[in-house]
This record gives C-alpha cells, structure tokens and sequence, in this order.
C-alpha cells in the first residue's frame, strides 16, 4: 500500500485539483435569510471554515424550488435574484484558496407540513408514522413536473458557476428526492422513471446530464449517495455499486457515500452497520461499502461519517476505502482541526451522542441536527460554540425557532 497523507493533493477527473484529503461535508445551516437569499451570518460562517484548512467546503442544502423547502431558512437558487449574495458566500467560502461547492437539493416528501402547502415524490407512498406526524403526504410526480425538476437542479448549477461556487453536489442521499428515486420501496412508478434499477436511477443520470450541460466539462460535479438506505426493500449497497459505475462512465467528478434517511437516521444518530474491528471500521460508519464503491470505479470516492482521529483518517485513505474525508460536526465544534492535521497534530473528535433521555425525540436524528445548527448560528454570529449546550433545550428552543420562522415563510407567501 503506498501511503497517502491528508496533505496529499487530489487531481479530480474534470481536471480541478483538491488541495488536500479533507472536505467539510454538507449540514443544514437553516442560515438564510427569510426570504431564502444568503445573509451576513452564511458568509461569516464560510469565512471562518474556508480559513480553517479544509481543502473542500461543501455547503447545506440549496434548494431548487422556494415551494419545496426543507427548513424555513434554507437558500433557494432558482433565479438570478440573489446573485450577489451568492457571489459574497462563494467569496467567503473560497478565501484560503480551498474549493467551494453548492449542495442542491428538493426534499420531495420529506416536506415540513408546517412549511410547504404540498409536497411531491416519485410515488403517493407516506413515510412511516414515526415520523409521518412532521411531513406531508407527497403525491406523485407528474411528467412534465418530473422534468421541470431536472431543469431545476441545472439552472441551480449555473447559478452556483455564475457566481463563483467552484463544484456542485447533487444531493441523492438521506431520503430527499433524487435518493426517492433510487429507492424501490419510495418509487414504486410503473413508467420510465420507476421498476427496474435503470429506470429508478434514470432521474438522477438526468439531473446529472443537465448539470453538467450547465457547467461544462471543466468544473466538478458531484454526488451525495447512499450506499444503503437501511430500510427493508428500500435501495441497498449493491444498487450503489451499480449507480455508482454508471456516474463513473459518465464522468462524475466525486462520489461522497453516506446512508440512511429520515426513517433510518444513522448519520445521524451514530446507530451503524455491523463493521470489522479496526480504528478506522470502529469510527468510520460506511467504510466498507465506501471501498466496495471505490473498487468498482475509477471516480474519486468521499468518506463521510463517524470519524473522530487523524488515525482512522489515514487508515482509510491508505487502505484505499476512499480517496477524501468527510467531516460535518467535528468541524463545528473545532473550526481550526483541519489545519491542526495538516500541521501534524494528532486529532480526536469533541462530537459525543447527544440524548435527552426521550425515545421519540432520541430516535428520529433531528436532535442532531438542530442542537448542531444552534452551533452553527453562534460561529455565524461570531461567538464561540456551546458544546455544553442541553440536549433538550436546545431541541425545544429550536422547536418554538422554527415554527416562528414557518410561520413568516407562510405569511411572505402570502404577501
């Protein structure tokens, strides 16, 4: 095995080069403003992670449609409305010379009932009553909606291009839309766009193609994908592998493997597949199914999730699990950690399971995502985080947050 350092360039198949091994994967900042253009706090919070080491900063989600939001705050690229203020984020979020890419995303059924007055998805199937309480229920897509959506998703990457984003990811992980469509137990279509795995990724390669019609062939794009949905009859690790050469052919420019979704939140919530005993195995929740991908392409391969050493670091990126690691949460507790590795510095992670003691609230991996998001908004308003921070009340106080916020959402449409 040759060794390979987290200082190690990485030249990407468009011909864009990585100045190291470490990327800052995708959280929801929820940080927009009202009205869904990037404000004051997403620029200093970008600021402060571009200055921090990583070699790729990968935003939260970009939402394709202001109908079709995922939380109240979300940045929505469908126009050139707010191409100024994505001009300030992708200057922020480049300024130590690292990349930038733009996340886009639609959340189809996984709609905020409180939010959006409809939602969509490949199929009219509802989520799992756990959680079906928080959703819509979605109807299915229609043709011609199905294809305005995929006009979406390349409008959006030449926003992220025009303004000054240097990558795009498309976002088919987690239970959102694009991942719908790759699940047989979500998409259940009987028409071009569902049955057989070639169909059910049809929508993602067409997202895809019109990406990458937008941006040309020079500027990287990207996929998020599940290497396993971890739900009975729902998308499994050897339709990744399977989807994953298919985007390889393609010309994709990095493959980032996660899993889960809302129903089966193992990002999230930490709960992960069975996995051998070593440093890397023991953090590293999808290494496995990570290098079963990297085997089977030539594509660069993006490890994200449960790392917490520069140790396991390194051992999956020598072993040959994944060519760049993902870091989401360590990086909001620790702001400088990438330039400590790069440096030499020995790393462990200051991320520990957060509990309330709540089974309902425990389980469903939103937790995690709003104690981390109050974080993200103290670093965007210049102050340190608040690892200390209760569990349970910052769950409530992110509760009562955003449901005020849906409601101003609700009110400016109306206006």
């Amino acid at each position: 095995m040759i060794p390979i350092t987290l200082s190690d360039a990485l030249t990407l198949p468009c011909g864009a080069v990585l100045p190291n091994r470490i990327a800052k994967s995708a959280m929801s900042e929820a940080l927009a403003t009202i009205d869904h253009k990037v404000s004051d706090q997403l620029v200093r919070l970008y600021e402060a992670w571009s200055e921090g080491g990583s070699g790729l900063l990968i935003s939260g989600n970009v939402m394709i449609d202001r109908k079709a939001l995922g939380e109240p705050k979300n940045v929505v690229a469908e126009d050139e409305s707010d191409l100024d203020g994505l001009k300030r984020w992708a200057r922020a979020g480049t300024k130590a010379g690292n990349h930038f890419w733009m996340q886009i995303n639609h959340p189809g059924k996984q709609s905020p009932k409180d939010l959006n007055e409809t939602a969509v998805a490949p199929s009219a199937i509802p989520l799992k009553k756990e959680i079906r309480l928080f959703f819509r229920d979605a109807r299915e897509l229609t043709e011609t909606e199905i294809l305005d959506l995929i006009q979406r998703f390349g409008n959006a990457a030449r926003l992220a291009k025009q303004a000054g984003f240097t990558g795009v990811q498309i976002h088919s992980a987690h239970g959102y839309l694009v991942s719908q469509f790759l699940s047989p137990l979500h998409n259940q279509r009987t028409d071009r766009w569902g049955g057989s795995l070639e169909n059910r990724m049809r929508f993602l390669m067409e997202v895809y193609g019109a990406m990458r019609a937008a941006v040309g062939p020079d500027f990287p794009v990207g996929v998020k994908l599940n290497s396993a949905d971890f739900q009975k009859g729902g998308f499994a690790v050897d339709e990744a592998i399977e989807v994953a050469k298919v985007l390889d052919a393609a010309g994709i420019d990095m493959i980032e493997v996660s899993g889960g979704t809302y129903e089966s939140p193992v990002v999230a919530t930490g709960v992960k597949p069975d996995q051998k005993a070593s440093t890397k195995a023991r953090e590293a929740y999808f290494a496995e199914y990570a290098r079963l991908i990297r085997n089977a392409v030539k594509t660069p391969v993006m490890l994200t999730g449960g790392f917490r050493t520069d140790e396991a670091m390194i051992e999956a990126l020598t072993e040959g699990d994944c060519d760049v690691v993902g870091l989401a949460r360590s990086l909001v507790l620790d702001l400088q950690a990438p330039a400590k590795m790069l440096r030499g510095e020995s790393f462990l992670s200051l991320v520990k399971p957060l509990k309330t003691g709540i089974k309902a609230i425990d389980s469903t991996g939103m937790l995690e995502i709003w104690w981390y998001g109050r974080q993200m908004t103290r670093i965007s308003n210049g102050k340190p985080p608040r690892p200390s921070e209760s569990p349970i009340y910052a769950f409530v106080a992110t509760l009562l947050t955003k449901g005020a916020q849906a409601w101003a959402t609700r009110k400016l449409r109306a206006n």
